[in-house]
């Protein structure tokens, strides 16, 4: 008993300073939703795709380890890239993988909803049009 006391003690003592910095600074929290946040350079966030430069070839579908993205094929050249970030891991896999740089990355994130359809993204539609369309 007497060791856990002073293992107690030993451990208190330790964060003591911490506690102590952390109680007179200021908090380094943002005032985000009350005010737009502050997006750090460098930031990967939501996928977004130039589809005029789209062959359907599959890379970054293959290479997506989040299984973000779907290709639905019909034939050579009918085909759809989907697009779910609710499963993204926002990794940039896809951009590195594409050999044709048709996916990009903003710096914009992607906001909470409690519709998972809402979510999902045509990125690429060469059945109907080519820009991109919330599905």
């Amino acid at each position: 008993m007497r060791a856990a006391l002073v293992q107690g003690v030993k451990a208190l003592a330790y964060l003591l300073p911490d506690l102590l910095r952390a109680l007179v600074q200021r908090p380094e929290t943002g005032q985000f939703p009350f005010a737009p946040p502050q997006i750090p350079e460098g930031y990967r966030g939501r996928v977004q795709a130039h589809p005029e430069r789209c062959r359907g070839c599959g890379l970054c579908v293959r290479d997506c380890p989040a299984f973000a993205l779907e290709l639905h094929r019909e034939n050579r050249d009918t085909f759809r890239l989907v697009y779910y970030p609710a499963r993204c891991a926002f990794c940039g896999q896809c951009e590195i993988s594409c050999p044709f740089g048709v996916l990009y990355q903003t710096h914009t994130f992607v906001r909470g909803t409690e519709d998972l359809d809402r979510l999902t993204v045509r990125l690429v539609d060469r059945s109907a049009s080519t820009t991109p369309e919330e599905s």
